[in-house]
Order: C-alpha cells, then sequence, then structure tokens
C-alpha cells in the first residue's frame, strides 16, 4: 500500500484579479497544489514558500524523547500494536521532525526490523542505556513494563536537569546584570563627570582615575572586550568536552563551590541511584548495569567512582562495600543500598535513594531561588556604590580645599 503524501504548511504571495497583493499560509502536500487552490480563489500565486517552523519545529529534545516514550508505553498497554501507536503518535506530534522519525522507525518496524534495532540507528536521541532497557523488554516480552519504566526514568532524569540548569542560571544571571549595568554606567554616565573633571586641572584620585580609564577603554575598545568573552567562552566549552584531565579539573572545582557544589553532589548521587535502579529492574546484569551508569552521572568525579565500583563489583565485591571505598558516595545511600542487597530488593532500595536526594536538590535549588534575590541586590548595590563614590571623590576633595 503506497503511503500517503505528507501534508505541509506553505507560505504564499499573490494577486487577486483586481491586481491587489495578497498573501497567506496554506496547507498541503505541494506547491502545485497550493496553486490550483488559489486559481480557484481567483488568485494568481507569485511566490510560495515552505513555512519555517522554527517555534514547534526545532530539533529533538530529550524531553521530546520521554513524552513519546510515555505516550508508547500507554498505547502498548492498551493493547495498541506498535506499528499503529507509533503512527497515531507521529500524528499527533507538532514537530515535524518528531513526525518524521517516528515514521522512519515505523517502516522499518512494519519491514521486520525488531523495535530496538530501529532505535540503536538513531544514537542521537536513542543512547545506549535506553535501546539496552528496550532490548530487555523486547527479549523478555515485558516490552509495556519496560517502556513505563524507562518513561519514568526520563521524566524524572529531565526534571533534575530542569532544576541544575534553574540553579546554575541564577549565579549567572547575577553576573549577567552587573557586567550590563556596569558598562551602562561606564558608557554613559561616568564620561559626562569625566567632562567636569578635566576642567578641574588637578590630579583626580585613584578610584576616580581607575573609572574613568575603564570608561574611555569600554568606548574605545569596547569591542575587543566582547571577542574576547566569546572567544574565552568557545575555548572553554572545547577544552571541557576534549580534555579530560581539563574537565576533572572544573568538575572538582565545581563541587567546592558553596551551594553549586551541593546541587551538583545530590544531582549525580540521585541520578547514579535512579539509573541503577531502572537498569537492575530491567534485568540488566550489575556489572553491564554499572557501565551505562558511569556516564550518567553528570560528573567526572563520579563517573570515576562508579567505573571503579564496576571493577570491585566484577571480582564478587557487595556493591555497598564498593561505595564506601569510592569515598565519595554519603553513608544513607549506601546503606539503602546495602539493606537492598540482603533483602532482596535492590531496585526498590535505589529507587527511594534517588527519589531522596532529587527532594533534597529540589528544597536547595528552592533556597537558592530565596537566597539570590537580596544577592542580586547587593552585587548590583556594591557596584552601583562604587561608581558614585569615585565620581564624587573629586567634588567632595574641592570642598576641603576649598
Amino acid at each position: 500500500m503506497a503511503q500517503a503524501a505528507k501534508t505541509r504548511t506553505y507560505l504564499w504571495k499573490g494577486v487577486d484579479k483586481s491586481g491587489a497583493k495578497l498573501k497567506g499560509e496554506l496547507n498541503a502536500t505541494d506547491p502545485t497544489v497550493i496553486k490550483a487552490i488559489l486559481r480557484k480563489q481567483g488568485i494568481t500565486a507569485k511566490q510560495i514558500s515552505r513555512k519555517l517552523e522554527l517555534g514547534i519545529g526545532g530539533k529533538i529534545k530529550p524531553l521530546d524523547i520521554a513524552i513519546i516514550t510515555r505516550q508508547l508505553a500507554t498505547m502498548i498497554k492498551a493493547g495498541v500494536p506498535m506499528i499503529q501507536a507509533l503512527e497515531i503518535i507521529a500524528e499527533g506530534a507538532e514537530k515535524p521532525k518528531i513526525r518524521e522519525l517516528l515514521d522512519n522507525i515505523k517502516i522499518e518496524v512494519a519491514s521486520g526490523n525488531s523495535f530496538t534495532s530501529a532505535l540503536r540507528k538513531r544514537p542521537l536521541y536513542f543512547d545506549e542505556l535506553y535501546c539496552s532497557l528496550i532490548e530487555s523488554g523486547e527479549k523478555s516480552g515485558t516490552l509495556e513494563t519496560l517502556l513505563d519504566r524507562v518513561a519514568g526514568y526520563k521524566e524524572k532524569s529531565e526534571s533534575l536537569k530542569k532544576k541544575i540548569k534553574k540553579a546554575m542560571i541564577y549565579p549567572i544571571a547575577i553576573l549577567v546584570v552587573a557586567a550590563i549595568v556596569s558598562a551602562i554606567l561606564l558608557v554613559k554616565v561616568v564620561p559626562q563627570f569625566a567632562q567636569v573633571f578635566t576642567s578641574f586641572g588637578a590630579d583626580l584620585p585613584w578610584l576616580t582615575q581607575q573609572v574613568v580609564d575603564a570608561s574611555e577603554y569600554l568606548q574605545s575598545d569596547g569591542w575587543k572586550v566582547i571577542i574576547a568573552i566569546i572567544v574565552i567562552g568557545f575555548a572553554f566549552k572545547e577544552t571541557y568536552k576534549r580534555s579530560m584531565s581539563f574537565r576533572n579539573i572544573v568538575d572538582r572545582g565545581l563541587l567546592r563551590v558553596p551551594v553549586i557544589g551541593a546541587v551538583i553532589h545530590n544531582s549525580s548521587i540521585a541520578r547514579f541511584t535512579r539509573t541503577l535502579s531502572t537498569t537492575f529492574a530491567a534485568g540488566v546484569p550489575l556489572v553491564e548495569a554499572l557501565e551505562s551508569v558511569a556516564g550518567a552521572t553528570g560528573n567526572i568525579v563520579y563517573k570515576n567512582a562508579v567505573l571503579k565500583i564496576k571493577q570491585d563489583v566484577s571480582t564478587g565485591r557487595q556493591l555497598n562495600f564498593a561505595m564506601r571505598s569510592s569515598g565519595v558516595f554519603p553513608s544513607l545511600a549506601i546503606q539503602l543500598t546495602a539493606i537492598g542487597e540482603e533483602s532482596g530488593s535492590l531496585d526498590g532500595m535505589l529507587g527511594k535513594a534517588a527519589d531522596f536526594y532529587e527532594e533534597v536538590v529540589d528544597t536547595i535549588v528552592d533556597s537558592l531561588s530565596a537566597l539570590m534575590e537580596p544577592v542580586i541586590m547587593v552585587v548590583l548595590g556594591v557596584i552601583i556604590g562604587t561608581l558614585i563614590i569615585a565620581m564624587y571623590l573629586p567634588i567632595f576633595q574641592m570642598g576641603q580645599v576649598v
């Protein structure tokens, strides 16, 4: 059976019989259909172009994959066949790239390939951990259960990432606001005072001179500062991606930063316990599960610790003892793991540990939100106060001389 052509949105411009210019958008399979529709309306098409759906048609995000997984889990549980489920989800997707992704997967599954093999061909959207869990479900005949677990894992993982980003945004916001306020004052306000100071014919106080020099530099060479910031930012990002030693230094340093370090520490433990709980519950062997978990911790310090734990466990050591010897896991996580190992409910106890540490991250982020407002006011107050003092020092000195 031939596959139906996809309907797309097109922007058009044309003229009617009176010569008036018109424009609009229509949904059709191709521009030829658009021309035919407009012709019936008495409009001559002059230009037709496909609409770029930037708002809803951007790249596929991890949260999109989480939503797709949840929808697929719900439909498979309801008894909907895989091919039909993929088709229904694709039809309801807003992003064209999601529709294309699901259509391609559906075609491969319909041609006899396994769902897992179709996913493995798209590592950009489905990582090895995701594919391994789905493969376990297909092999054991419990795909609907595994899809449900993976969906829950992805949703909690994305929720945790959102909290971490929120925690990181506040310090950056303070720096950005402080830089913008300082730049405006130096470029717009300080030059007005500088003109007055030149008429004094006397040496300016050290602080005032530094501020005036900074103002003159920004006015003449401010573009160099902007370029330097961009270059440094790009170099930092690339070095962090390519150099393990540099990444190790940065990640260890972040763990020592007040508040931010606590967020990263607790989020890494939450990721470790949540991922290990999900993979172990799916029937993945512990040593193999730890290999997948290492990359999910989000911090090189914890990644190295998990790889060391994997080596210890592969030699027959219990997980809780391996965690203790790593030196990076708190006693609560270790004790819950030990209880899980002794009671035969490791996945359940790891899940409880993940819930606890996710709540800790949530609490820290909320506290950080409340703390940052007065911090922003203090930082801006110091900057503005320093500039005001610097501008009025020469006037105070003149008053003393008089």
